[in-house]
């Protein structure tokens, strides 16, 4: 994860961030007026962006997400939950660009024309982790913040995005790739090797980021469901509900694993 910092030493990185944000929030605030959850969530093609962005720019794409996703916020569901959306938007960028090669089904972090059915499949699979782990991370918050319940707010976010990024996804980002790479302005061309090192073990950790977030994913589904949580211990009157509690082991895997990639 070294990039995510060092990355701001780069003038072209800082920009991209900018352009990421700016480009996020003006495809998400237009829609603001159309709720699924009313204050929390909405219909979101935008949700295409991070995913993308994070492929094509790497941690400028990720943070750019982050912030694109505070900036929508302002505009009709900011809140606290925003600093769950924060967090859950940028692991929704940071997941894509990280795990892409260290699934056995594309060579770089800039092989990104999607020619091939291994590709197809390859950035299927990039949608569908990047996806559930943005709505576990939120979902998770809201559910410790007492503000929406696991159930349904984390597979509606989930599968929004999901949606979003399988239908747009690969044609925006055909759009967009050759061009940006004839500019110089893919992020593996921006940034020096010695400011973004390979983690230490990167299938492990894309092994447990893919664990942690099916883990989270069922066990907080289960727990809503009033599955297994009289196992789930209670600590005080004011503890996290047994569904956060249940949840949050998961969150350490996917955030070790990330670590690890």
């Amino acid at each position: 994860m070294k990039e995510v910092f060092t990355m701001w030493k780069y003038t072209k990185m800082v920009v991209l961030v900018a352009v990421s944000a700016a480009f996020y929030a003006a495809l998400t605030i237009p829609l603001k007026g159309i709720p699924i959850i009313p204050g929390y969530t909405e219909l979101r093609p935008g949700a295409v962006v991070p995913v993308v962005f994070g492929l094509l720019f790497g941690p400028a794409g990720a943070w750019g997400a982050a912030f694109g996703n505070v900036i929508g916020d302002f505009f009709g569901t900011f809140g606290i939950g925003t600093i769950f959306g924060f967090f859950g938007n940028f692991f929704y960028g940071f997941l894509a660009y990280k795990v892409w090669t260290h699934m056995g089904l594309a060579q770089s972090a800039d092989d990104l024309q999607i020619n091939s059915w291994k590709k197809v499949v390859n950035f299927g699979l990039v949608v569908v982790l990047s996806s559930l782990a943005c709505g576990l991370i939120i979902a998770w918050g809201l559910e410790g913040a007492k503000l929406v319940p696991f159930l349904p707010v984390g597979p509606i976010i989930s599968v929004n995005n999901m949606i979003a990024c399988l239908i747009l996804g690969i044609p925006l980002l055909g759009l967009l790739h050759a061009r940006l790479n004839r500019w110089d302005l893919l992020w593996s061309a921006i940034m020096e090797q010695a400011d973004n090192p390979p983690g230490p073990t990167p299938k492990l950790g894309t092994a447990l980021v893919w664990g942690g977030v099916l883990g989270g994913f069922i066990t907080g589904i289960a727990l809503s469901l009033g599955i297994g949580v009289a196992i789930i211990p209670q600590v005080g009157s004011g503890a996290l509900s047994p569904v956060a509690l249940g949840v949050a082991p998961f969150l350490i895997i996917v955030l070790v694993g990330s670590l690890l990639i």
